[in-house]
């Protein structure tokens, strides 16, 4: 008969994730069992697990739970949130990264917490709120990049996949793991399933299992897959290309990409139309284009 190995939620097997549901080895069966920890109330309202710094027109927001995996708790979507509130009225920040610190980039939503409020009503309101942190991402008018340096799994993926961009290190891996513990990554599917095809997609919902970096780079999860030291370089140089194009046309095109993708094909092209009529109005137009004919470098200032 199996030995059988009995492991607390947040536990590391073979320093990967912490386990999460129950599975079969060779010699083993482990399982997977929450433990409500004594201080959550504290994890729940510490002040400083999401930094933000500001320098030359780039916010970094950190998520800073390192020992939870950085899980999305309420308090920390609570913070995500207020942050996103002010970055769209900011007009001197031209770009958002989503870094992490610790081994992980996102582990998902915080389970023991959700089981400390086992309740329909929680739960909706958890994952309502969670939703409204994901719209507000794609409604800010600075572009925002993930930058993954570790496992991003369940809603971490969702993170990295609602983020306009993400530049992933070649460590990093990826899963939509609610399925092992009974539970359909629904929410994750969303901007899956708009970033990656159908099939693929429907692989890693239905089967938890993870992906590497590069496989994620040729699905169309992330843009760019580079060595662990190079991370910072990398999106540093992302983020620069970003910043010498007009803010403005930044926003409008952000805006206007996401908007069309919810359109068909006639009504996308009018306000595809619409949009780069009123571009052309802009400044910031008469000077591309002056400097074009020109042949001289623009002033976006």
């Amino acid at each position: 008969m199996a030995n059988r190995i009995v492991l607390h939620e947040g536990d590391v097997i073979d320093g990967n994730l912490k386990c999460i549901g129950s599975t079969q080895t060779a010699n083993a069966e482990i399982s997977w069992r929450p433990i409500v920890p004594q201080d959550m109330s504290l994890q729940a309202t510490s002040s400083n697990i999401l930094l933000r710094q500001v320098a030359g027109g780039v916010a970094t927001l950190t998520l800073n739970r390192p020992d939870q995996y950085n899980a999305l708790s309420k308090a920390m979507l609570d913070a995500i949130e207020s942050a996103f509130d002010d970055l769209a009225a900011d007009p001197s920040v031209r770009v958002v990264v989503i870094a992490a610190n610790g081994k992980a980039f996102c582990a998902g939503h915080d389970l023991r917490e959700i089981q400390t409020a086992y309740e329909l009503e929680s739960i909706r309101d958890l994952f309502t709120q969670c939703s409204r942190v994901m719209e507000k991402l794609v409604a800010l008018p600075q572009p925002v990049i993930a930058r993954v340096h570790g496992i991003a799994t369940a809603a971490g993926c969702q993170l990295v996949a609602q983020c306009d961009l993400a530049v992933a290190a070649d460590v990093s891996r990826f899963a939509t793991s609610g399925i092992n513990i009974g539970v359909f990554c629904s929410n994750p599917a969303v901007p899956l399933t708009r970033n990656v095809g159908r099939k693929q997609a429907m692989e890693m919902l239905l089967t938890g299992q993870f992906i590497d970096a590069n496989t994620a780079l040729q699905r169309g999860l992330v843009n760019r897959v580079v060595p662990l030291e190079g991370l910072d370089q990398a999106v540093n140089e992302l983020a620069q290309a970003i910043m010498s194009k007009p803010r403005d046309a930044i926003a409008a095109g952000k805006k206007l990409l996401y908007r069309q993708l919810e359109l068909g094909l006639d009504s996308a092209y009018q306000v595809a139309a619409e949009t780069m009529a009123c571009d052309f109005m802009h400044r910031d137009a008469a000077e591309g284009l002056d400097a074009f004919v020109n042949k001289r470098k623009p002033d976006w200032a």
